[in-house]
C-alpha cells in the first residue's frame, strides 16, 4: 500500500516510525549508564541516532524511496520534538521568568553575547591560522563556518550560515550549492562533541566545585521567586490535561517564529533574521506560563503533560538530528575537524562560566542555566533540569536563549562576509 501518489509506501513508514522508537529505547539504555556518577542520559538518544545514521541511513531512504523524502521527514520529526520540548521549558519557567529577567537581564545579555562573540572569535582565528593548507580558501571558510555553528549546537546559526553562504556566491549556483554542503558536513562533524561536551559540562562543574545542591536549589529560588496574583473566580480549562493551551501556545509561537526582518537591502530575497519557530515557541509559551489565564479561561497545561512533552520533544528532537547527522558522518569526518569544533566548544564553555561566576557573581544553577541558554542548547537544559532537580533552572535559559538566538546568527553571517 502506498500513499500520496505511490511516492511513500506505508512500509517506509512504518520502517520510520520503528527506527525511531528502537534508537530512543538503546539511548535511553546507552544514557542510563555512569561513570563516576556521570552519565550520557537523554544525550544517550542523539549518539544512538547518530550510529544508526551512520550503519542504516541507506535502507532507512531505501523504504521511504526517496532521500529527498528522509531528510524531510526526519527535519518534520526534529521540528516538532523541538516545539513541544522548548514550549513545555516556557510554560515551566513563565512564572517566574519575568522577575528573573528583571533583576538579572544585565547578566543575561553579557552570557548570550558573549559566548557566540567568543565561538566567533575562535572560528576566525582557526581560519586565519589555517587557510593556507586548503585547496580552497572559500570552501574552508564554508567548513569552520559550519563547525562553528555545530560547536555551538545552533540550529539557527546553521541555517543562517548556508543562507550567507548561498546569497554570497550566489553568482555561481554550483559552487553555492557546494559550499552550502560543505556548511552543513562541518556542523555535522563539530554537533557531536558540542552536544556531549556541554551535557558532560553541566554534570561535571557541580561535581568539581563540590556543590551543595540543596543550597544552590535555594539560591535559585530566592533569586526569582514572584508571586502572581491569585484569581479570585473559578477559571475554565479547555481541557482536563490542558493540552488545549499547550497546542495553541504552540501555533501562536510558530507564526511569530516564521516573521522575518530583512538584514540587507535585498528585502526578504536576502539574509533575515527570525526567532524561528523554537524562538517563537519558547516566547509565546513564557507569556502563557507567565499570565497563567486569559480572561475566565485556563491556559496553563497539568505540570504533568508539561514533563511528558519537554521529555517527548527532546527525544524526538534528538532522534531526528542524530539521524540525519549520522548519514554523512563517516564518510567526511577528519579527525582535525572533529579538534577545532572540540576546542570551540570547550574553550566558549569555559569563557561563559568564568563570566557568570567571577564577573558578574551568578550563582551556580543560574550561571548554568544561562549558558545552555547562551548556546541555544535544547539537550544540555534537559540534563541539567535533572542535575538541579527543578525546573527553575528554566527561567535563566529562557531569559538568555533569545539574545543569544540573535547573536549566534549574526556571528554565522559576518564571518562569511568579513573573510569570504
Amino acid at each position: 500500500m502506498s500513499l500520496f501518489g505511490g511516492v511513500i509506501s506505508v512500509q517506509g513508514i512504518a520502517f520510520l516510525i520503528f527506527s525511531i522508537m528502537a534508537v530512543a529505547a538503546v539511548g535511553y539504555i546507552l544514557g542510563r549508564f555512569k561513570i563516576k556518577g556521570i552519565s550520557l542520559g537523554t544525550s544517550g538518544v542523539f549518539i544512538m541516532a547518530l550510529v544508526f545514521g551512520a550503519l542504516f541511513y541507506d535502507e532507512l531512504a531505501a523504504s521511504l524511496k526517496s532521500a529527498e523524502l528522509t531528510q524531510n521527514a526526519l527535519k518534520i520529526v526534529e521540528n516538532i520534538g523541538l516545539v513541544l520540548f522548548v514550549s513545555a521549558v516556557g510554560f515551566m519557567a513563565g512564572p517566574k521568568f519575568f522577575k528573573n529577567l528583571q533583576k538579572n537581564y544585565k547578566s543575561y545579555l553579557v552570557i548570550g553575547i558573549c559566548i557566540p562573540l567568543t565561538g566567533g572569535i575562535i572560528a576566525s582565528a582557526m581560519y586565519l591560522l589555517f587557510r593556507h593548507t586548503a585547496a580552497d580558501q572559500h570552501e574552508f571558510l564554508a567548513l569552520i563556518d559550519g563547525i562553528l555553528s555545530g560547536a555551538l549546537t545552533t540550529t539557527p546559526g546553521f541555517a543562517a550560515a548556508k543562507e550567507t553562504v548561498s546569497n554570497f556566491y550566489a553568482a555561481t549556483p554550483e559552487l553555492a550549492a557546494e559550499y552550502e554542503s560543505v556548511v552543513t558536513v562541518g556542523h555535522g562533524i563539530a554537533y557531536l562533541f558540542g552536544v556531549v561536551g556541554i551535557v558532560l559540562f553541566v554534570q561535571l562543574v557541580p561535581k568539581l566545585t563540590h556543590a551543595d545542591m540543596e543550597a544552590e536549589r535555594q539560591k535559585l529560588m530566592n533569586a526569582d521567586v514572584e508571586a502572581r496574583k491569585p484569581y479570585q473566580g473559578k477559571l475554565i480549562r479547555i481541557d482536563k490535561l490542558g493540552i488545549g493551551a499547550f497546542v495553541l501556545a504552540a501555533v501562536l509561537g510558530l507564526i511569530l517564529g516564521n516573521i522575518r526582518i530583512p538584514l540587507t537591502s535585498r528585502g526578504l530575497s536576502g539574509t533575515c533574521f527570525s526567532l524561528t519557530a523554537a524562538g517563537g515557541a519558547l516566547i509565546t509559551a513564557l507569556l502563557f506560563g507567565h499570565f497563567g489565564r486569559i480572561g475566565k479561561i485556563d491556559i496553563t497545561p497539568n505540570k504533568e503533560t508539561l514533563s511528558c512533552f519537554r521529555e517527548l520533544g527532546l527525544v524526538l528532537f534528538l532522534v531526528g538530528a542524530g539521524i540525519a547527522g549520522g548519514a554523512n558522518f563517516v564518510k567526511y569526518f577528519k579527525p582535525v575537524y572533529f579538534l577545532y569544533g572540540a576546542v570551540m566548544t570547550i574553550i566558549s564553555l569555559i569563557v561563559g562560566y568564568v563570566i557568570a561566576k567571577y564577573v558578574l557573581k551568578m550563582s551556580l544553577l543560574n550561571s548554568l542555566g544561562a549558558i545552555t541558554g547562551g548556546r541555544t542548547s535544547t539537550p544540555a537544559l534537559g540534563t541539567l533540569i535533572g542535575v538541579a532537580g527543578t525546573e527553575d533552572v528554566a527561567s535563566a535559559y529562557a531569559a538568555t536563549y533569545p539574545i543569544a538566538l540573535f547573536a549566534i546568527v549574526l556571528v554565522s553571517q559576518f564571518l562569511i562576509i568579513i573573510f569570504g
